[in-house]
C-alpha cells in the first residue's frame, strides 16, 4: 500500500480505526463548501435564467435591430419612413439577418360605457413574426393581417381587457385625436398576456393597413422596420453594418433613416439586467470565500490534533513538502465531499424550481410569473472547477504551519 495513503487515511481515522477525528471541523469545512456552491449554483442558475427570459420578452415583442426615422423623438408619435421592396430585400438579403418585418404604430383611446384606457395600436403585415405573441395567447385566435384590406380585428392584452371588462368577439371604440377625433370599431379576436407590462398596458395588434390609414400614409410608409438577428452576441455589428449602409440616406419623402439596437431602445431594462452581473460575482466571491475559510479552520484544527503525527513522520525522514501534499489530498477529498452535496442540494432545488415552480414573484415588478432557472451543464462544471481550484489555492498557505512543527517537540505533543 502507498505509504501516503496509508497516512492520508490514519488521518481520517482515530487510534482505534473506527472514530473519524475533528468531526466538527470536518463536518464545518464540508458544510461551508456544500452551501456555498449550492448558493451558487441556484444563484447563477436563476440569473441567468431570469436575463435570458426577459431579453427573449422584450426581444420576442420587438426585433434585435430597429430602423425608424431620424426625427422620430417623441413617444409613440413616429414619424414615417419608407419600406420600399427594394430596401426590404437588401436588408433580406444580409448574412446575419434572418427575418425582415414592418410596423406602423398609432396611440389612441379605447372607451367603453363605463371605462377608458389610452393604449398604441401596432399595425403589422403578412410578413410580421407573430410566432412569441402566439405563444402567450390566452384566449381567441390570431387572425390574418396583411397590408392590402382592413381586417377590422385586434388583439388585445389580458390587463387591458380585466381593466375594461372585455371578452373575445367584444367590439370596442377607439379614437384617435390629431386634428380632429377619428373613431374605428374593431372586433377582439384574442387576447394575449406575456407579463411584460410596458408592452401588455398599452398595445393592441391589428393590420398594418387599418394604422397606416388612420396616420393618412402612403402604403410603403411604416414607422418602423424590425430585423432579427441569427446570433444575439452579433447584434451591435450588425447594426453597425445597416447604420454604415443607411448613414445620411433619405427616403423620396425626405425622411432620414436611423437603426439602433434593442439594448439602446431598451436602455433601462437593459442596464437592470447587467446590474445582475455585478450581483452574481458578489456572491460568488462571497460563498467563494465562506468555503475557503471554513476549509482553512477544518484543515488547521487536523493539523493540530496530528501534531505528533507530524513529528513522528519528520522523524522517520519524511521532508516538510511530503507531509504537506498528504494534508492537502486529505483536504481535497473532503472538498470533494462537500462538493457532491453540494451539487445535489444546488441541482435539486433548481430542479424542483424549473419543474414545479413553487416560488412566484409578482410579473408587474418582474416580468415574470415564477423564479425562472437556466439549466445549463457546462456553467455547473466551470462553477465546481472554480470551486475546487480556489479552495484548494486557500489551503496552500494554512499547510505551511507543518513546516513549523518540531519532531522532538511534537511527538511529545498530546
Amino acid at each position: 500500500m502507498n505509504w501516503k495513503l496509508f497516512i492520508a487515511r490514519r488521518i481520517y481515522k482515530n487510534n482505534d480505526g473506527n472514530k473519524e477525528v475533528s468531526k466538527p471541523a470536518v463536518r464545518i469545512a464540508m458544510a461551508g463548501i456544500s452551501i456555498g456552491l449550492a448558493v451558487m449554483i441556484v444563484s447563477v442558475a436563476v440569473v441567468i435564467g431570469f436575463k435570458n427570459q426577459v431579453r427573449d420578452k422584450v426581444v420576442g415583442l420587438a426585433s434585435d435591430v430597429i430602423i425608424t426615422s431620424l426625427d422620430d423623438a417623441q413617444l409613440y408619435m413616429t414619424a414615417p419612413i419608407q419600406a420600399s421592396d427594394s430596401l426590404m430585400e437588401v436588408l433580406s438579403q444580409k448574412p446575419d439577418i434572418t427575418h425582415v418585418q414592418r410596423y406602423s404604430v398609432k396611440p389612441g383611446m379605447i372607451m367603453t360605457s363605463d371605462n377608458f384606457q389610452g393604449m398604441v395600436v401596432k399595425g403589422v403585415g403578412q410578413e410580421y413574426d407573430l410566432s412569441y405573441i402566439r405563444e402567450h395567447i390566452v384566449e381567441g385566435e390570431i387572425p390574418v393581417f396583411t397590408d392590402t384590406v382592413a381586417t377590422n380585428s385586434v388583439i388585445i392584452s389580458k390587463s387591458i381587457a380585466d381593466k375594461l371588462n372585455i371578452k373575445t368577439g367584444d367590439r370596442i371604440y377607439t379614437y384617435y385625436v390629431d386634428d380632429n377625433v377619428r373613431a374605428r370599431r374593431l372586433t377582439v379576436s384574442a387576447i394575449y398576456q406575456t407579463n411584460f407590462s410596458a408592452f401588455d398596458d398599452y398595445f393592441l395588434l391589428t393590420d398594418i393597413y387599418t394604422v397606416n390609414r388612420l396616420n393618412k400614409w402612403e402604403a410603403d410608409q411604416v414607422s418602423g422596420i424590425e430585423i432579427n438577428v441569427d446570433d444575439y452576441s452579433r447584434i451591435d455589428a450588425v447594426n453597425d453594418d445597416i447604420r454604415t449602409g443607411l448613414f445620411e440616406s433619405s427616403d423620396k419623402y425626405g425622411q432620414n433613416y436611423f437603426s439602433r439596437t434593442i439594448v439602446e431602445a431598451n436602455p433601462q431594462i437593459f442596464a437592470w439586467l447587467d446590474l445582475l452581473d455585478l450581483n452574481v460575482w458578489v456572491i460568488l466571491i462571497l460563498m467563494t470565500g465562506v468555503a475557503g475559510f471554513t476549509m482553512i479552520s477544518g484543515l488547521l484544527i487536523i493539523i493540530l490534533e496530528r501534531t505528533n503525527m507530524i513529528g513522528v513522520l519528520k522523524a522517520m525522514g519524511a521532508d516538510n513538502n511530503s507531509i504537506r501534499k498528504i494534508f492537502l489530498s486529505f483536504s481535497v477529498f473532503l472538498i470533494g465531499r462537500g462538493m457532491l452535496w453540494g451539487n445535489v442540494i444546488g441541482l435539486s432545488l433548481c430542479l424542483i424550481q424549473y419543474f414545479f415552480e413553487p416560488v412566484k414573484l409578482d410579473p408587474s415588478v418582474y416580468y415574470v410569473s415564477s423564479v425562472p432557472i437556466e439549466l445549463n451543464v457546462l456553467i455547473y462544471i466551470l462553477l465546481n472547477l472554480f470551486t475546487l481550484i480556489v479552495s484548494v489555492l486557500m489551503l496552500v498557505g494554512p499547510s505551511y504551519l507543518i513546516s513549523r512543527i518540531h519532531p522532538a517537540r511534537s511527538i511529545r505533543y498530546e
